[in-house]
């Protein structure tokens, strides 16, 4: 990726390899098939939304701000179907989007700035720049391996 650290590579291609799983798998299903909750898992729209919230969360954090109320507020909606994104076209719009906005600020982070110090949550909990731009990486691959096996539970069930 141009212009970004080496450092900051794995993240990168990390976001880039979840767009194109969201992509594929977000294209060939329904509504009702990205909400559904087969066993009560969590459902495909979750993931999606859930892999967005963090993202912008771990990344405010990784500015060294704290959350805003809007944040706090999408974090508190993420599994509710009836606010936000809602069809795979959307969900797959503001995932890009998401990752565009992330691809962004790892473009900007000087290499100086990746074991700054940064502050976590109402808590304050410890850590780096590095540290949560790894994380986001790692937390977004997880969700979206999620959704993917959600995703193909819900196409055998419907």
């Amino acid at each position: 990726m141009p212009a970004i650290s080496a450092y900051l590579q794995p993240v990168a291609h990390s976001l880039l390899q979840c767009r194109e799983e969201v992509l594929a798998t977000l294209s060939s299903l329904t509504e009702t098939q990205i909400w559904s909750r087969p066993a009560e898992a969590a459902s495909v729209g979750f993931h999606v939304r859930h892999a967005i919230g963090s993202l912008d969360r771990l990344f405010t954090y990784a500015r060294g701000e704290q959350l805003s109320k809007s944040q706090l507020e999408q974090l508190a909606s993420e599994a509710d179907s009836g606010t936000g994104p809602r069809t795979g076209e959307d969900l797959t719009a503001a995932f890009d989007q998401m990752v565009e906005r992330a691809l962004t600020q790892l473009r900007q982070t000087p290499d100086a700035d990746l074991l700054g110090a940064r502050e976590v949550g109402r808590a304050r909990l410890p850590s780096t720049v590095l540290g949560l731009l790894m994380h986001s990486a790692e937390h977004t691959q997880r969700h979206v391996g999620q959704l993917v096996t959600t995703a193909r539970i819900v196409r055998a069930l419907m």
